[in-house]
């Protein structure tokens, strides 16, 4: 079962793992060097664990100890029960839901088992973590199978996007592309339609599409620029969401939501 250790030092080694959660930079490097991912809050706690991911520790304010008693009771990890001060003097910011987990990081899906599926989103260079976590819970609510993410794109597991994902990231099966050049002709040959999401003066009206194939890829872009040209351009059509008012576009994740609905429909 799982033992509770009561710290109350924040320089505490044994809290490593919760150092500075805010700065990305230090996190990459440590959470790649550690294996591990951080998890916020109840129930994006118990949906990572309950989805299979093993937790190293976790670090819970003691208003919490009652609530997770079911989750926590089979585990054989360390509990550290911390106020809510302490919390945030380690993690660098007030952890509002004062509720933590360390857990392993694994890849659990290859860019091959992405390819089997039907419907697919796909993110160019998305670095904003919070746009990378709505995209997912976008993709996963909306029913699309899987998603796959480009080499620069933002880690699916940092905290902020497993957050914001609501643990969608630990139901949703994403893999991370090797080859930026070859992605589209790789989803090709895999039997997609691949439609790239830019609003260009050739592409077509998202409602206008009289048929939705039955194997089809989004391409979704950068915050900035959007697509790449070479993204666009090796693509099988340009769909794009009518703007009005003088809005140039839509934030990416808000455009992904549009698209998943649009062309979620039954393949015809």
């Amino acid at each position: 079962m799982a033992e509770f250790i009561a710290v109350s030092d924040p320089g505490d080694p044994r809290l490593g793992d919760y150092v500075s959660l805010r700065d990305s930079s230090l996190r990459k490097s440590l959470e790649a060097e550690r294996g591990l991912f951080i998890a916020e809050g109840d129930l994006v706690i118990r949906r990572a664990i309950t989805a299979g991911y093993r937790p190293r520790s976790l670090l819970l304010a003691e208003r919490w100890l009652a609530g997770l008693d079911d989750l926590l009771a089979p585990l054989d990890v360390p509990v550290y029960v911390v106020t809510e001060q302490l919390a945030e003097a380690v993690t660098g910011f007030h952890v509002h839901r004062g509720a933590l987990a360390a857990l392993h990081r694994v890849a659990r899906h290859s860019v091959a088992d992405i390819l089997a599926m039907d419907r697919v989103v796909v993110a160019e260079d998305i670095v904003d973590h919070t746009n990378v976590g709505a995209i997912i819970r976008n993709a996963a609510g909306l029913g699309w199978g899987g998603m796959l993410i480009s080499p620069r794109c933002a880690d699916p597991l940092y905290r902020r996007a497993v957050k914001v994902s609501m643990g969608a990231v630990f139901s949703l099966p994403w893999a991370r592309l090797d080859d930026w050049a070859g992605a589209v002709p790789l989803l090709q040959a895999a039997g997609f339609t691949v439609a790239a999401l830019a609003l260009r003066a050739d592409g077509v009206d998202i409602g206008d599409l009289s048929e939705i194939p039955a194997k089809l890829a989004i391409l979704l872009g950068t915050e900035g620029a959007g697509l790449s040209e070479r993204w666009i351009s090796q693509a099988d059509l340009v769909v794009r969401i009518p703007m009005h008012a003088g809005i140039d576009s839509l934030n990416v994740a808000a455009a992904s939501a549009i698209a998943c609905y649009a062309l979620s429909a039954a393949p015809c």
